[in-house]
């Protein structure tokens, strides 16, 4: 494609012409490919990595500026990098990488560092981080944290344990739910605390189960000058029939032979 007539699509693109779009993006696929094959070792399928590349593109072919003399691949370059590098990012873990720029490097800094030793055999020691993290002005913690996480993808809990054995990582997860007896006792001994206190509030006197039931019981915890106010009587009485009510069913609820009550 010749200058003048990359120039020529550029602006039609521009002005909303999708033909000249599409021939913009076909005419540089294999420039888009050459950039996405240096991220293959990534583990993102490659038409993940090409398409996501064509998506920079996109965005390189809206800002570009046919007049300013560059040819559009030099310009687009670094859309295409940081699409395809902000997917990488994105699919490495479904805990967040990075956002910043500077995050975004080091993960990929440190990922070839980690290549380089031994398969990521060695382990990323603090003294092979402290240079990174003055690198890239960040402090020490944080760049562990980061290598990390660039140490290993996330494994699926349905990915089998091994090759020859059907039984997947999920199998081994404890079931914290309640069995069906545990969840039987429960509800039984909630029946029978529901009880207790109901039994307990007939023995309060009127004023008693109307202050309780406005300090414990309600959704909205009323406060001890409201339920004076009501009642007519004085904050002081109010706490005193409280404290008072609350001792009598401390006693009752606790007394043996409860049920005969």
């Amino acid at each position: 494609m010749s200058v003048e007539e990359e120039r020529d699509l550029a602006r039609r693109s521009q002005a909303g012409d999708r033909e000249a779009s599409d021939r913009l993006l076909r005419a540089h696929l294999a420039f888009i490919v050459s950039i996405a094959r240096k991220y293959r070792r990534y583990g993102v399928p490659m038409n993940d990595l090409v398409q996501e590349g064509s998506i920079g593109l996109l965005h390189a072919i809206r800002k570009f500026d046919p007049a300013a003399g560059a040819r559009l691949s030099t310009y687009a370059r670094w859309w295409v990098r940081a699409a395809i590098q902000d997917h990488v990012v994105r699919s490495w873990s479904l805990v967040r990488i990075g956002t910043t720029a500077a995050q975004k490097a080091m993960f990929f800094h440190l990922r070839r560092k980690m290549a380089g030793l031994r398969a990521g055999a060695e382990p990323m020691t603090e003294d092979r981080l402290r240079p990174v993290a003055r690198k890239f002005g960040v402090p020490l913690k944080e760049a562990m944290a980061m290598a990390r996480r660039a140490a290993e993808r996330d494994w699926s809990l349905n990915q089998r344990m091994r090759a020859d054995d059907p039984a997947e990582w999920g199998d081994r997860l404890a079931d914290e739910r309640e069995s069906p007896e545990e969840a039987a006792a429960g509800a039984s001994t909630e029946r029978f605390r529901r009880g207790l206190i109901a039994k307990a509030l007939k023995s309060l006197s009127g004023r008693e189960r109307t202050i309780i039931a406005a300090r414990f019981l309600a959704e909205t915890r009323r406060t001890r000058g409201a339920i004076a106010a009501d009642l007519g009587i004085s904050r002081e009485r109010v706490r005193q029939l409280e404290m008072s009510a609350l001792d009598k069913l401390r006693r009752l609820i606790g007394r043996k032979g409860w049920e005969a009550i």
